[in-house]
């Protein structure tokens, strides 16, 4: 006769399998990607301010090999600014000098000109290129790319482009065709082949009345003193 089994007795651990722990982890890291993804691309679009003075394009998108400039006429100095609207150092620079340069650009300091690169993300940066490209044809080039930075956890799919140009008052069907049909994707390409020429390797590259700003001066402060001695 067999012996009754003792439900209080300790009873033998089983010993998960490292495998099932791995496959576990892997399944968990995958469904929170998923999530971030789901967000970033369908995340609600909410400006940060629509009462912003745009200063007046000089220079629209379209004309092969140059960037787009804003600013008023005349101005001292002129600031090249190269950047990528998916590169993570871009949208650090924006956050510590975007208010020094839109200040320097609204007094008539200097004017600022945009070159929009694409090589970053290969999906992402010409999609976000081209639409910058068309708010800059409708005036809202400044507010535009401050938005695009403003929010870069966003993934800025079409719609939300195209929820961010309504936001802006640039929803005419022209801008929303420019970003369904890639419309300046032959423009991007001869600012990047400008860009190439000038040697520019990397985002963001500043250059100050033709002559490159040193890295450890991106910043406000430096900016504003290379600016500062620039215009005099």
């Amino acid at each position: 006769m067999s012996n009754p089994v003792n439900p209080l007795a300790p009873q033998p651990k089983r010993r998960i399998s490292p495998g099932i722990v791995v496959a576990v982890v892997l399944v968990l890291a995958l469904a929170a990607g998923v999530g971030v993804q789901y967000y970033r691309g369908h995340s609600k679009v909410e400006v940060a301010t629509t009462d912003r003075v745009e200063p007046a394009v000089i220079t629209g998108p379209g004309t092969s090999g140059k960037g787009v400039m804003v600013g008023k006429a005349g101005a001292k100095v002129n600031i090249d600014l190269y950047l990528d609207f998916r590169c993570p150092h871009c949208a650090d620079f924006e956050k510590e000098s975007g208010a020094t340069i839109d200040k320097l650009v609204a007094d008539g300091t200097a004017t600022l000109t945009y070159w929009p690169l694409q090589f970053v993300n290969p999906d992402a940066s010409p999609r976000l290129a081209n639409a910058f490209a068309a708010a800059a044809a409708n005036g809202k080039a400044l507010s535009f790319a401050d938005e695009l930075y403003g929010d870069f956890s966003k993934s800025w799919t079409t719609d939300q482009l195209l929820e961010l140009g309504k936001q802006l008052a640039i929803d005419d069907a022209k801008y929303q065709q420019a970003l369904k049909d890639t419309a300046y994707a032959s423009w991007l390409e001869s600012v990047g082949k400008a860009a190439d020429d000038r040697g520019v390797t990397g985002t963001p590259t500043v250059y100050l009345n033709g002559k490159q700003l040193p890295t450890d001066q991106l910043t406000a402060d430096g900016l504003q003193k290379a600016v500062a001695e620039a215009a005099s």
